[in-house]
């Protein structure tokens, strides 16, 4: 029985090992593909910025000619960034924050029905958006980045900085 438990913990942390594995292609895979997504849409909505603000007129989002532009240019901007994999969890906060409004004014139903039709919920337009801006908020932008390089990059020089502190401090 042992040797049985043995063979299956093996086989778990192989598992664990694969999968883990995958962590970084998956989420350079949603960045990718969402940051060039929230880029399209926004250069979409820059391109003919009458639409986004007839539409925000008509939901009654305050100022909206303001909020057009701002969307518009942070979906673009973000989207590139997303992409890039630079300060990819700080933009993916208003991103998120983007498909949250969308959800409470163009599409309050599907909001509602969060819990009582979670299909509904999730076929929304925003909720593709949202999930990968959520997944990219908790995991990160994975080692296949720019803010993992810069994230080297700093870890590197931090740990020369201290013996270049110590020895200024003795002369």
């Amino acid at each position: 029985m042992s040797k049985g438990i043995g063979i299956a913990r093996g086989a778990y942390r192989l598992l664990i090992k694969a999968a883990s594995s995958l962590q970084s292609p998956f989420l350079l895979a949603v960045r990718l593909y969402w940051g060039w997504q929230f880029f399209q849409s926004g250069w979409g909505k820059v391109q003919d910025i009458s639409k986004p603000i007839d539409f925000f007129t008509q939901l009654g989002i305050p100022f909206p000619t303001f909020n057009a532009y701002f969307v518009s240019y942070l979906e673009c901007i973000g989207g590139i960034l997303l992409f890039l994999g630079l300060a990819s969890r700080l933009i993916s906060i208003p991103l998120f924050i983007d498909m949250c409004v969308a959800y409470v004014t163009a599409d309050r139903e599907a909001l509602k029905s969060i819990f009582s039709d979670p299909g509904k919920f999730y076929a929304a337009d925003p909720f593709t958006f949202w999930f990968a801006a959520l997944i990219i908020l908790i995991f990160g932008p994975g080692k296949i980045s720019i803010d993992y390089l810069i994230a080297r990059f700093s870890a590197r020089h931090a740990v020369d900085e201290p013996q270049t502190s110590a020895s200024a401090v003795k002369l």
